[in-house]
């Protein structure tokens, strides 16, 4: 293909593109998937198998250039769209990407991510889901009359869409996590420049062709997949653009400092979700078997590639043995394995082999200084050393690494308390800030506790891994982040409050 070959609609606009697995990924700039500039291209490989799925397109700083400018031009009329007509499209959209159930999603995402059937579901419903709750929030944008001190003056304050966001979105929720990226920014007027994974092109993109095909503008959002070699110095490129006025990023902290800090010389506006080490606090009067369920659903989901994954339990001594028994019973009936096999596992492979040595060698760390294995064979398996399986951990001691960093795989650490001041303590003491679990019969108690948690989100018997479209998802600072996705929150971060006051004729002005 010649560079910058496009593929467009017989009219010249864009048309949903039907792609198979093994066509070569593009760019998409302005309504149109092009090659690089250059076109230099990177191969995407199954981590399962460590074959290669196809060649992507790898943009340079001149792609990002060109993107951005084109989103600059097609803001001038996208924020000009009034609400019913941008409502039309997301909720198009959204239909659009229930049907990808029965296409591209389940073949994308199990070879890209070793995503297993349950991972493919919950990213397209709750991806539709998300674009039809975005729809909702289009009247939603509202200003506020201000009364004046000042004679024959009207004040109101009125809430604008402010440009160009630059969004990068991660692999693990590759559909859902990109429609979040994207989705409020645009509704609100706003247009996008996305950096996606490179592990995850195509399963992404199926974000940007169901509005694509549901008549989102060109230019509105331009996508850029980019080479692991090139992403730091286009990512830079991108935050420190003068046209680039806010960004949002999902993903590890240690990148997020980094773009926090490409943003901070440019003193520009970042919306940054990033790691997690989700505490759940059980008390002595909680339901187990209800506490159990929700520990390994929040833990072991997506294999516990989830930024709000459970990774540590603290229990209540009294029932510290009743609940780590039943924990390990339940445990045992987790089928892991290779999902290309056999689609009924629920804990296939990590996303790349070093990921996994990185999750093992954490867990051995913890053995060999001495905390307790209690479920687990310290193995990794498959074909590329991708699968782990569960493993629980107890009598880890603060000077563990595995006790402070973000494990991002299938790892439980358990630990005890006596008082609620240590219970507190014990959740509190991680520069992780997203969200947690406390489960007690005593929900008033629970509250009370929960307030006391340095967290973005605590659910009260129910599982660390939940979030809402409408809920305003983000930490408190710290290794999570901050700023807000989602709902209100999310409208008023990727928009800008304007004052326009209104002088009656015949105003008169003291010096």
């Amino acid at each position: 293909m010649a560079p910058h070959a496009e593929i467009s609609s017989n009219d010249g606009t864009a048309s949903e593109r039907i792609s198979t697995l093994s066509q070569p990924q593009l760019l998409f700039i302005d309504g149109k998937y092009i090659t690089s500039s250059n076109n230099a291209t990177f191969p995407v490989r199954n981590p399962m198998t460590g074959s290669v799925l196809y060649d992507c397109a790898s943009a340079s700083k001149a792609d990002y250039e060109t993107a951005i400018e084109n989103a600059h031009s097609a803001y001038q009329t996208w924020s000009q769209t009034g609400p019913s007509a941008r409502r039309h499209i997301f909720l198009k959209a959204a239909d659009i990407m229930e049907s990808y159930i029965t296409g591209d999603a389940p073949e994308f995402m199990s070879q890209e991510v070793s995503a297993t059937t349950h991972w493919v579901r919950v990213n397209v419903f709750a991806t539709a889901g998300l674009f039809r709750e975005t729809a909702s929030l289009a009247t939603q944008i509202r200003g506020e009359i201000v009364p004046a001190d000042r004679p024959g003056t009207t004040i109101w304050v009125e809430r604008q869409a402010v440009g160009v966001v630059f969004a990068i979105s991660p692999w693990n929720a590759p559909i859902n996590l990109t429609a979040r990226a994207i989705s409020i920014p645009l509704l609100c007027g706003n247009t996008v420049v996305l950096k996606p994974s490179e592990f995850s092109p195509k399963s992404q993109d199926l974000a940007i062709r169901a509005l694509t095909a549901a008549g989102l503008p060109p230019g509105c959002v331009n996508v850029l997949p980019t080479s692991a070699e090139r992403t730091p110095e286009v990512t830079e490129f991108a935050v420190k653009h003068p046209k680039i006025l806010r960004v949002n990023f999902t993903g590890s902290d240690r990148v997020g400092r980094i773009i926090a800090g490409w943003a901070a010389t440019c003193l520009k506006q970042c919306v940054l979700e990033l790691g997690g080490k989700a505490p759940v606090v059980i008390f002595e009067d909680a339901n187990i078997d209800d506490a159990v369920e929700a520990v390994v659903f929040g833990a072991l989901a997506f294999s516990g590639q989830v930024c709000m994954s459970t990774e540590r339990v603290i229990l209540h001594r009294s029932i510290s043995k009743e609940f780590k028994e039943k924990l390990l019973k339940k445990v045992e009936t987790i089928k892991t394995g290779n999902h290309l096999e056999d689609p009924t596992v629920s804990i296939s492979g990590l996303f790349t082999s070093a990921h996994a040595a990185r999750v093992m060698g954490l867990i051995k760390s913890a053995v060999g200084g001495g905390a307790n294995l209690l479920a687990g064979d310290l193995q990794v398996t498959g074909a590329k050393g991708t699968i782990i399986r569960p493993h629980i951990l107890e009598d880890v001691t603060s000077d563990m690494d595995i006790a402070h960093v973000e494990t991002f795989g299938p790892v439980i650490l358990l630990s005890e308390f006596e008082t609620d001041e240590e219970a507190v303590a014990s959740a509190n003491d991680s520069d992780f800030s997203l969200c947690g679990s406390v489960f007690s019969k005593d929900t008033m108690k629970a509250l009370d506790i929960s307030k006391r948690l340095r967290l973005g989100a605590c659910h009260i018997n129910g599982p660390s891994l939940y979030v809402e479209s409408t809920l305003p998802q983000g930490g408190t600072g710290g290794g999570s982040g901050y700023g807000r996705f989602g709902g209100m929150a999310g409208v008023e971060a990727f928009t800008e409050k304007k004052i326009i006051t209104i002088a009656r004729p015949g105003l008169k002005l003291a010096l």
